[in-house]
């Protein structure tokens, strides 16, 4: 057998420790390794009798074969007798197995550069199995990390035991990502690869807000308040739609909470990213009112509702136009986002030339159509009795009752 020692021992306990890979996957990839090398050398494909045994009372490592204890030997590989296996042990019999050490001699040598590279891989395996499962259970969480460096405007962000990559698309526009500095990250996505999996995060995703709102508002997280929706530009609005399944507690006062400590926490987490908390509502008019804040709503007209459109239109006053529609169409898209409602705006004025202009055109229909009536009531033709096939001469004249009494008379 080989001796190997306790360091072995050691750097298993050291690599579990350090990278979370038991000790057993270590000595197992030994063992296979050993078992290869031994394959290897005698130049044979299979050996499926084969297996490497380690002592760890002694320390000491070697290959061994498990025979079959026979009377007449057929196949040395397979097969021993009965006489040369009571050399190893007194006590066997037919058709027991036995088990003879089969390492070669000088075998340290080829055994270490094999099970180098065995253990190497196994280790770089069981390190991907470790990361795969762990970042696939953490996949739609948020997670905090350490920022690296910065390649290609691709931010690379250590997440515990691997870096992940914070694509461009996915930061927040105009943020600075100084290395070293901590950042709280949302997991989008694990790819598996070779080497260790790629793990995608996203600065600037909207789960990132949901997540903050439930570690800040308790009412959140028992479920009291329900977060309904959100609309996201990151670095610049969120729009939240919260209801609460408790008709004693107040959605939006929740969020804000005492003095505003709770939605200024959350602010100063998103670089003062502006925040509208919003009361979400079944009523479609309602919740699109609500959406729109701060602008000051006059009314909602719904266009369209069913399954492929969700169409509105909004009137609000001249001077809340700017407002309602938001600074490069910002508030409207929030709104659009959140309630899934497409939204026309227009202001008082806009609104009542539109309707002025609809009730011209149509009072001129209107009047388009009644010339069309009198038109045909003024040609139409007298119907002609010759049209029914009766002649003006079978007309028969009507005779008064009269002298149709008095002509009967005459005749008696």
């Amino acid at each position: 057998m080989i001796k190997i020692g306790t360091a072995l021992f050691e750097a298993t306990e050291e690599l579990e420790r350090e990278k979370g890979i038991s000790k057993e996957v270590i000595i197992d990839s030994l063992k296979d390794a050993l078992v290869a090398a031994y394959k290897k050398h005698i130049r044979a494909k299979e050996a499926p009798n084969v297996e490497a045994i380690l002592d760890e009372t002694t320390g000491e490592i070697g290959v061994f074969r498990t025979k079959l204890v026979v009377e007449k030997v057929e196949d040395e590989n397979l097969e021993i007798s009965l006489e040369d296996a009571k050399e190893i042990d007194d006590e066997v019999e037919l058709e027991d197995e036995v088990k003879i050490e089969v390492t070669p001699e000088n075998f340290g040598r080829i055994a270490a550069q094999s099970a180098k590279q065995v253990i190497t891989q196994r280790i770089r395996e069981a390190e991907r199995k470790l990361v795969l499962d762990e970042f696939m259970e953490k996949k739609g969480t948020l997670t905090t990390g350490i920022i690296q460096r910065v390649e290609n405007r691709n931010v690379f962000v250590n997440i515990g035991k691997t870096d992940a990559i914070l694509p461009y698309r996915e930061q927040i526009p105009g943020e600075y990502y100084k290395p070293g500095n901590r950042i709280r990250v949302f997991v989008l996505n694990v790819k598996e690869t070779n080497r260790l999996p790629q793990v995608i995060v996203s600065h600037a995703h909207a789960e990132i807000v949901r997540e903050l709102f439930e570690l800040e508002v308790p009412e959140i997280e028992d479920g009291i308040v329900e977060i309904k929706s959100i609309a996201r530009e990151a670095g610049f609005r969120t729009k939240l739609a919260v209801h609460s399944n408790d008709p004693e507690i107040d959605s939006v006062g929740a969020c804000i909470g005492p003095r505003g400590s709770r939605i200024q926490t959350i602010v100063g987490e998103l670089k003062n990213e502006k925040i509208d908390i919003v009361r979400w509502s079944e009523d479609p008019v309602e919740y699109i009112v609500n959406a729109l804040s701060p602008a000051r709503i006059l009314s909602v007209d719904i266009l369209a509702d069913d399954e492929n459109a969700h169409e509105a239109l909004v009137v609000v006053p001249d001077d809340q136009l700017s407002l309602a529609i938001g600074r490069e169409g910002q508030n409207v898209r929030l709104a659009h986002k959140l309630t899934g409602w497409k939204i026309d705006i227009k202001n008082e004025s806009q609104a009542a030339q539109a309707e002025a202009a609809y009730q011209a055109q149509y009072e001129e229909e209107t009047s388009v159509e009644d010339e069309i009536d009198d038109t045909i009531e003024t040609d139409e033709e007298p119907i002609v009795e010759e049209e029914y096939g009766i002649d003006a001469e079978d007309m028969v004249e009507e005779v008064p009752s009269e002298e149709i009494d008095a002509q009967d008379d005459d005749e008696e």
